[in-house]
């Protein structure tokens, strides 16, 4: 059997941090298994899918990184196949028609409420030989089991079992001839082949009621495998008042893709104490019993932790590349990538090379003012240096100044980096100054002492 998955998304907006993780497991799990993953653009909600979304939804995944094997499928193209199975099920004696009008369901929605009884449709047409009434166009109910129960067996909850009151005669088909998310996600898994079913445990309710129309239909269950919410560090499920929750946001602060796809793999699955893993380990590692049934909190600290680690591990030139900078500021971010978490703070730490500093902070100003009167003593050596304008060669010129004064190389590169980066942190100051030259350099130095 082809291992068949799909991510299906509503395009309502743009890809939501945990639709990305889901769309990632459903990823991970069919190229672990050599098989098949399918994305489906779930657009029947007219009123609410726009072209916007759904390219910013498409842009969220190419961002990602996680690639859908063929062409996206729209469902919204499917309508009369999804009207073809529902009137299917009436002549199988599986569903009826149903000539019970708006109006009369809010009626008895309202006469149940005003009671504190929980409204349930009374399947007035599902065995009935009354004349349909004229002029009203009906709608398509499921005639779902009145007795016993439906068992879902989930590869991450266990069996969910639904008693059958619990399970009304929900519409399949809208009185104009429009499909019902329920059902519509039904007829396209299974002409698609989804052999399993991987999406957010918000969703297991849905999977009961799916259950009775592949039952309806004869057809074979996937495996169902619905997986804990994303919450924030609080425990609440994640919204936007925990931060950012689309990727568009996490990319604009400066996070990368693969960082990005090794922290969702690891909120809700792991293998051991592993935190850092390629993309081929993640397909070679990944399978369902490794989910977890608890939900994963967004931790930033270890996503910054993350997404450290390959900020060090991509080259300069390409980080240029990815921040809009020309590659000959590849020394420069070679020099501070290490001290960065994410591109948008990378990006700061350069700022001091493109730009001499106007002004300096409060510590900067503090040991101006303390051991400025150090910069006169170094600036003849600095001058006096020959070619090469180098890192080696500029510490050895400030360590024959300590030589000489008696001065501690601790007095003498803090004024430095005072005068150079307008900030008491940044790179190696020998390293900084090699990269911003000698005439640069001895500018900045000049700029300090009468500052």
């Amino acid at each position: 059997m082809t291992v068949i998955t799909r991510f299906a998304p509503s395009p309502t907006g743009g890809l939501h941090i945990g639709s990305a993780r889901t769309a990632l497991f459903n990823y991970l799990f069919a190229r672990h298994h050599g098989g098949i993953y399918k994305l489906r653009i779930e657009d029947t909600d007219k009123k609410r899918s726009t072209a916007e979304a759904t390219h910013s939804l498409l842009d969220g995944l190419a961002w990602l990184g996680v690639a859908h094997d063929g062409e996206p499928i729209f469902q919204s193209s499917r309508e009369a196949r999804h009207r073809e199975v529902a009137e299917e099920l009436v002549t199988r004696g599986q569903a009826y028609f149903c000539y019970t009008t708006a109006e009369e369901l809010k009626s008895q929605r309202e006469a149940a409420e005003a009671k504190g009884e929980q409204f349930k449709y009374d399947r007035r047409w599902r065995d009935t030989s009354e004349t349909p009434p004229a002029g009203v166009q009906p709608s398509i109910r499921i005639k779902a089991p009145l007795t016993g129960e439906v068992v879902v067996r989930d590869a991450v909850q266990g069996d969910v079992v639904f008693a059958a009151d619990a399970l009304d005669d929900f519409i399949i088909l809208r009185s104009d001839g429009t499909p019902t998310y329920m059902h519509a996600v039904v007829v396209d898994d299974h002409d698609m082949g989804v052999t399993h079913i991987i999406r957010g445990d918000d969703h297991l309710n849905n999977a009961g009621r799916q259950s009775v129309i592949y039952t309806a239909m004869g057809w074979e269950l996937p495996v169902f495998a619905h997986i804990p919410l994303i919450h924030g560090a609080d425990g609440a499920k994640l919204s936007k008042r925990h931060g950012a929750t689309s990727t568009t946001e996490y990319a604009a602060m400066g996070y990368l893709p693969e960082a990005m796809r090794n922290y969702l793999a690891r909120l809700g699955w792991g293998h051991g104490d592993d935190e850092i893993f390629s993309d081929t380990q993640a397909i070679e590692w990944f399978t369902l019993e490794h989910i977890g049934k608890a939900p994963a909190r967004l931790d930033y600290a270890k996503l910054n932790h993350v997404n450290a680690h390959y900020l060090r591990a991509t080259p300069a030139a390409e980080l240029a590349t990815l921040m809009g900078m020309d590659t000959k500021h590849a020394a420069a971010i070679e020099s501070v990538k290490s001290k960065a978490s994410t591109l948008v703070e990378l990006k700061a730490q350069l700022e001091f090379y493109i730009t001499a500093p106007i002004a300096y902070d409060e510590k900067a100003s503090a040991m101006l003012a303390k051991n400025g009167v150090n910069i006169p003593l170094i600036l003849p050596a600095l001058e006096a240096l020959v070619e090469p304008w180098s890192a080696q060669n500029v510490k050895a010129a400030i360590n024959d100044i300590a030589t000489a004064t008696g001065k501690k190389i601790g007095e003498l590169m803090p004024p430095l980096r005072a005068a150079i980066v307008g900030a008491m942190s940044g790179p190696d100051i020998p390293d900084a100054m090699a990269i911003l030259g000698k005439a640069e350099s001895i500018k900045r130095l000049k700029t300090a002492l009468n500052a």
